[in-house]
């Protein structure tokens, strides 16, 4: 579910502040920007909180903190989205930690 609230806390012209909030079953995350962000990057709400969701999905799954399947899960796509995604960004399909591989190759 994908909720976008306008707020205007204090009444002066540049002080309107944009909370962008989604949830799915577990997790609420509530972000407030300047209204300009969203100006100067030309994205609706929508828009800046689907890129936000692929973009924190890749940085943790390139460093190894989440699988593929659940940077799927947090970018709000299918696992073959995912990836197709990742290349689009040019991101790392594949993470490998060669230590890991190393031990695994010792293993035989």
């Amino acid at each position: 579910m994908l909720e976008l609230v306008s707020s205007i806390g204090e009444r002066s012209q540049t002080r309107e502040k944009w909370f962008c909030t989604w949830e799915d079953s577990m997790a609420k995350v509530t972000l407030e920007l300047p209204e300009d962000v969203l100006s100067a990057l030309r994205r609706s709400p929508e828009e800046f909180v689907r890129e936000l969701r692929l973009a924190a999905a890749i940085h943790w799954y390139e460093r190894g903190e989440v699988s593929q399947e659940k940077a799927a899960s947090i970018a709000g796509m299918d696992r073959t989205d995912f990836l197709l995604s990742l290349a689009r960004e040019k991101a790392n399909a594949f993470v490998v930690n060669f230590d890991d591989l190393k031990r695994e190759l010792e293993r035989g």
